[in-house]
């Protein structure tokens, strides 16, 4: 991880328990938007009485301390110190024994701009704690291995209280609710406001009855259904899979239009944007559906893997987030296609991830030092360490790791745990040492994994080694690596195109190793890093006939994509450089369009060209500077070429693709439908849009009217669209959040930047809604070749606009700045313009020490 220098770095190596027991806290809020007052008692003991300490809590520069008692008396004021956001009370002031501490404190949630702790959300009170958010509402040990049962009334004149665990008293003006489990405090939840409930329940398998609600504002109540089946799919899942029963007497899920995160699993009361949970056809596109039903789960799934075993200190956060990722990519692909999920989950890693592991962010998924924590919600925490999970998984086989699940449920429950923990389990239900795996949560940067080839034949049968070498480049601060555990998965085609030889796992443990087959009667095709059997980068030495090869004949669904990624990524960079291309990729992709007895969705994602991001991080990873302009030019003209070639194929398989009847957002409609679009992607290049405008006006649902207007955008037009689509849905925030990002996503480069700032202009650009931010910026982002514009447009808008949330929104302006990521990699010219913009950042007074730090770290990359 980045060696920062800040004063307010932390260091793993500094982790000291609390010095303090809290075993219950009572918490009594009296809500109102500019003045609410919070009354919290908690019931604490020194952990050593013998050796006395400072009581340290933490609370924000906004919380005012109107009183402070211990045991009923207010202590002496010199023994009571507050100093930025901590409150210390001397060790003096303290009895050696339990006592109860209670605070009364005012604050102002309609203030509240950063949307941590509790804030207003169009006249809605909401929560978000984590990770740090909790001590915004009041003083208290803010910190994930203090763990308390909680006990909250609540009074207001709104008529919907909600707070974690089980109602318990509820009367006019009044709601009190009890959470029996201890939790730490970014668990805690509160909701009050005007909303409506959709209701069902859940029996567990013990037979107890859950009752479950989806809150949502009045009138979206029609799109809420889809959240709630996602939600008892979830619960069922996990207890068939897991064993997990859920265990309080509700589950509530609430749907909010301002909010920094996707969701976030506060225990019994899960708080969501409502763009994960709001769905319709006319309104919501199969990806969102997806979305909705993997997120929902996720949350859930965060009650045993996250608040029941929570982690000991936000070090230790890939504990929780990676083991929850995995578990709901599981449960996608049980629900939808295992092999599309995993193609789409490698597809999100290397575009995400892979990009974090080669810039000046790479860190390692467990880092060892922080100085602002809501940076480290990462790719590498989220998705690396859902692989690395994977891997585990692989190597102790699916028998070990359900004895080390259930090890680390009985072992864990109730506590705070680290990593250490976790692979001990491991260790103990399969006897394997995992000292060298470790090295995967410890070690930033992506593995470089090479691959040759030796045949040596004869009459009685021939014989190949494989012969494998890893190499991890240096990453800020951690210049040299060590070898890993490395499983790869690999199967042998033979020349007639079938398999010889089934899928077998090589576990790699050193720099370099040779693995041998023998008995083979002619020279194998080598199908390897089957189902991407782990996070690397894989170099071998193919040619484009073998890469066909293995995309007609490979029984590994990855594999074979794989294999026509690559071939693809051949012809790109190739023609970006100016050079030649043969044939082999447009004939192979033509027979993949013939392929009727194909997954539609397989086949979609093979005809989605890479993007140019991943062009550009291809020919990086070569030596060459990227030249964006080049790369679209160079993508844009082979899908002409392709839509050409097979005009006729694509023209029937679109009209093949038709799906008839009511709108279903299952699996199969989705697939046959994400395979049309595709198909209309490409076909749109030479019929100037003709069809993308037919569909848009006959469209029944919002997926096939978004990517009608997409192709259509992309070809110069669709102002006739985007003005029908505004006037259709004005009102409805989440459509035209999309109505917003598509635009400038879509743009031609050269008026992407313009585009954006034009939008940016409109008093429908909500700018302080995360939502809206994201959508207008992620858009410009997205589109590669705008957003590194030569003239610096790209980089000089989105520095404006985040110099202007910085103040607003700390944590969106830090997590957005990450569209400068990969800056160093272009030529000097554009270089030059993405500093200017960087240092213009760094250099503005009262810059947040969220934004200070990604931005500091992005230019000391390039120098």
């Amino acid at each position: 991880m980045t060696q920062t220098q800040g004063q307010n770095a932390h260091n793993l190596a500094d982790y000291r328990p609390y010095s303090f027991v809290l075993t219950a806290t009572r918490m009594h809020f009296d809500l109102q938007p500019q003045a609410t007052q919070v009354r919290t008692a908690l019931s604490m003991a020194p952990r050593n009485p013998d050796t006395p300490q400072d009581l340290i809590l933490d609370g924000g520069k906004g919380v005012e301390l109107l009183s402070l008692t211990i045991d009923g008396q207010a202590p002496d004021p010199a023994h009571v110190q507050r100093r930025d956001e901590t409150l210390t009370i001397a060790a003096a002031a303290l009895p050696p024994h339990p006592f109860l501490l209670e605070t009364a404190v005012q604050i102002d949630p309609s203030a509240n701009t950063a949307f941590e702790g509790l804030y207003m959300s169009n006249g809605m009170f909401c929560t978000q704690c984590e990770a740090e958010g909790f001590r915004h509402i009041t003083f208290y040990p803010d910190r994930p291995d203090v763990m308390a049962t909680f006990h909250v009334t609540i009074d207001s004149d709104l008529p919907v209280l909600l707070s974690n665990g089980n109602p318990v008293g509820q009367s006019q003006g009044r709601a009190e609710w009890h959470d029996p489990w201890p939790k730490p405090s970014y668990l805690f939840a509160l909701v009050a406001g005007d909303l409506v409930a959709v209701s069902d329940s859940f029996t567990t398998r013990s037979g107890r009855r859950v009752a479950l609600n989806v809150w949502v504002r009045p009138g979206d109540q029609d799109r809420a259904g889809f959240a709630m089946e996602s939600l008892i799919k979830s619960m069922k899942w996990d207890e068939d899979v897991y064993g997990r029963e859920y265990d309080l007497d509700v589950f509530n899920i609430v749907a909010v239009d301002d909010f920094n995160m996707g969701a976030m699993e506060n225990k019994g009361l899960n708080i969501f944007n409502s763009k994960l949970v709001l769905a319709s056809p006319e309104t919501a596109t199969d990806t969102d559906y997806e979305r909705i039903e993997a997120v929902i789960a996720h949350e859930y799934f965060h009650n045993w893997t996250g608040n029941r075993i929570t982690c000991r200190d936000w070090f230790q956060l890939c504990l929780k987030e990676g083991l929850t990722v995995f578990r709901d990519q599981q449960f996608t692909s049980d629900m939808r296609s295992a092999a599309v999920k995993r193609i789409e989950d490698v597809q999100a890693l290397r575009a995400r991830q892979f990009r974090e592991d080669q810039g000046p962010l790479a860190h390692p998924p467990r880092p060892d030092r922080y100085e602002e924590i809501n940076n480290f919600y990462t790719a590498t925490v989220y998705e690396k360490g859902a692989e690395v999970i994977g891997m585990l998984k692989r190597l102790v086989g699916d028998d070990g790791y359900r004895r080390a699940l259930d090890l680390y449920f009985d072992r864990h429950d109730g506590h705070a745990a680290t990593i250490e923990d976790w692979l001990k389990v491991f260790e103990d239900a399969t006897g394997r040492d995992l000292t060298q795996f470790k090295r995967w949560y410890t070690d930033a940067g992506t593995p470089r994994l090479t691959m040759a080839e030796d045949w040596q034949g004869s009459e009685a049968g021939g014989t190949l080694t494989l012969r494998f070498t890893q190499e991890t480049p240096p990453t800020p601060g951690q210049p040299e690596k060590l070898p890993r555990v490395i499983p790869i998965a690999v199967g042998l085609i033979g020349p007639n195109g079938d398999e010889i030889a089934p899928t077998q796992v090589l576990e790699m443990t050193e720099t370099i190793q040779s693995f041998t087959f023998g008995g083979l009667g002619a020279r194998p095709v080598v199908s390897a890093l089957r189902g991407f059997s782990a996070p690397v980068m894989l170099s071998r030495d193919l040619d484009d006939a073998t890469r066909a090869f293995l995309l007609a004949h490979d029984t590994d669904p990855f594999a074979r994509w794989e294999a026509g990624r690559d071939l693809a990524l051949s012809a790109l960079t190739a023609a970006s450089q100016g050079q030649a291309t043969n044939g082999d990729y447009v004939e192979a992709i033509g027979r993949l369009i013939a392929d009727d007895n194909a997954d539609p969705a397989f086949r979609a994602l093979c005809l989605n060209l890479p993007g140019e991001e991943e062009i550009a991080t291809r020919l990086s990873a070569q030596g060459i500077t990227p030249d964006p302009d080049a790369i679209h030019a160079t993508r844009e003209a082979l899908a002409r070429q392709i839509a050409e070639a097979h005009l006729d194929l694509l023209s029937r398989l679109y009209d093949g693709m038709t799906v008839s009847g009511p709108y279903r957002p299952d699996a199969a409609d989705a697939a046959r439908r994400s395979l049309r679009n595709a198909v209309l992607a490409l076909l749109s290049r030479i019929d100037g849009g003709e069809r993308a405008e037919i569909l848009f006006g006959i469209a029944g649902n919002m997926t096939e009217r978004m990517a009608a207007l997409t192709a259509l955008l992309r070809r110069g037009r669709g102002q006739a669209e985007l003005a029908a689509l505004q006037e259709e849905f004005a009102d409805n925030r989440l459509v035209m959040d999309k109505w917003f990002a598509v635009q400038p996503m879509a743009a031609p480069p050269a008026q992407a930047a313009a585009i954006a700032r034009t939008l940016s202009q409109r008093k429908d650009f909500d700018w302080k809604n995360p939502n809206r931010f994201r959508a207008l910026l992620g858009g410009l982002s997205a589109n590669h070749a705008g957003f590194h514009a030569a003239d610096g447009s790209g980089y000089d808008f989105t520095a404006d606009w985040l110099l202007r949330m910085d103040p607003v929104n700390p944590q969106i302006a830090a997590r957005m700045s990450t569209a400068f990521e990969t800056w160093t990699r272009y030529d000097a010219g554009r270089r030059a313009k993405a500093l200017a913009a960087l240092e213009r950042i760094a250099a503005h007074d009262g810059l947040s020490k969220n934004t200070r730090e990604m931005v500091s770290r992005m230019i000391a990359a390039g120098r």
